[in-house]
């Protein structure tokens, strides 16, 4: 059986013809698998002809996925709250000892870890706030307390921005790029399996100063990634839109994520037959004839010897509770625009996840015919948002994922943090 990303998939229809003539140009390149330029992006972003750019995102995610979408059985843990940041668009965090501010115990962990075990749970995504007095020990600590009570669940955990406190409070390798690597193997070491996308936000100077200073700029968040993936650990990106950024920085936030990862690929690519340009551009959304052996990467893959970035996930900003309350966040179409510019942009990307948490439910299966091909997990428990309800508890079911899957159109796949198709008898499970 082919794995996840392997899957061949179903042919495409040829695109009708968009109705803004603007967008002709960008329709050929799409359709000869050409890399889109910013000014391109800005195009997608500017027309009225949204059923064109939606058409667009969809082929290629047609070309990569045919009719597949992806889920899985996951389990968040948000640690601690506590943190050292005051971001003006986060209603996340809280000061110790102010109201609603918490620090999950050891023992607390511990039973996380059992009941994602006991679900089912594939991985277990544990991200938190910059706790100013947590020594290093106790994140070594938390990962070994997860691995012993579940052995075989995948551990996604810290954002670039937790790994840089980290290194920072551990003092391990000094400072910069050696002293992350070597905070990343003392995670490895203790049970750390990939790396959240989180954090990111949006690449400019300019929205950094004014929406979350004091946070990790781009290069740094970029040079974070980029160790882990030197030291084989995949991981996501995301961007957050919708507040105080322009489009325009949306595009700058794709563009380096991409180059980033042209960069990352470029080996595998080669050693895959796959065509990589004078200036190093790895396209995987062309057409199928370019892609003689594997079109996607894969743990295993010939020629691959680093991670990579999985997936891209939009997320759209909530402004609820936050010092930015006044701003009225993205529209339902702004959400659908975006993740498809997303897809567009993003052709070293092989997925684009539909956060559902973030999205709703409805609105993930309308991005799922946008360029999306994944809608995430059963979460169980999400503090960072409240899109969908009004608690933290933000579970929903494998039968409403699949039920949501199959109304959209698609065919459910259940997969592993690493995008491996996963076969269930029950709470047992393995990858096939």
């Amino acid at each position: 059986m082919p794995s996840a990303a392997t899957a061949a998939p179903a042919p495409a229809a040829r695109l009708r013809a968009p109705a803004d003539p603007a967008l002709a140009p960008i329709a050929r390149k799409v359709e000869a698998g050409e890399r889109l330029t910013a000014a391109d992006g800005a195009a997608l972003f500017a027309t009225r002809d949204i059923h064109a750019v939606l058409r667009l995102a969809d082929l290629l995610r047609r070309r990569l996925h045919g009719d597949q979408a992806f889920f899985n059985i996951n389990r968040h843990l948000n640690y601690s709250n506590v943190c050292a940041l005051s971001c003006k668009f986060c209603a996340f965090h809280r000061k110790k000892g102010q109201e609603g501010a918490y620090e999950h115990s050891m023992d607390d962990i511990r039973a996380e870890a059992r009941k994602a075990r006991d679900s089912g749970a594939t991985e277990m995504h544990v991200v938190g706030g910059l706790h100013p007095w947590l020594p290093f020990s106790h994140y070594t600590d938390m990962l070994r307390a997860i691995r012993a009570e579940a052995p075989q669940l995948h551990i996604k955990a810290f954002t670039a921005v937790e790994i840089v406190h980290l290194q920072r409070i551990s003092k391990r390798g000094g400072d910069g790029y050696e002293g992350v690597k070597a905070v990343l193997r003392d995670l490895m070491d203790a049970g750390l399996g990939s790396l959240p996308g989180g954090g990111a936000e949006v690449f400019d100077d300019r929205v950094h100063d004014e929406a979350f200073k004091g946070k990790i700029r781009s290069d740094q968040w970029l040079d974070v990634h980029r160790a882990a993936h030197e030291l084989g650990l995949n991981s996501n990106a995301t961007m957050l839109y919708g507040h105080i950024e322009e489009r325009s920085e949306r595009l700058h936030h794709m563009e380096l994520l991409r180059k980033q990862q042209d960069h990352t690929l470029a080996d595998w690519a080669r050693a895959q037959g796959i065509p990589v340009a004078d200036d190093g551009a790895v396209v995987l959304t062309g057409p199928a004839a370019r892609y003689p052996h594997e079109r996607l990467p894969m743990p295993g893959s010939r020629g691959l010897t680093t991670g990579y970035f999985q997936t891209i996930i939009p997320l759209p900003f909530f402004p609820n509770a936050s010092e930015l309350e006044h701003l009225p966040g993205p529209t339902g179409l702004e959400n659908l625009r975006t993740l498809a510019v997303a897809r567009l942009m993003l052709d070293n990307f092989p997925h684009v996840k539909a956060f559902w948490i973030m999205q709703t439910l409805p609105m993930a299966q309308l991005e799922l015919q946008a360029g999306a091909d994944d809608i995430d997990g059963t979460v169980v428990w999400y503090d960072i948002t409240k899109a969908v309800g009004e608690g933290n508890h933000q579970e929903t079911s494998v039968a409403d994922l699949k039920r949501a899957i199959r109304e959209a159109g698609f065919v459910p796949v259940e997969r592993d943090t690493l995008y491996r198709r996963v076969e269930r008898d029950g709470a047992s499970w393995r990858v096939g």
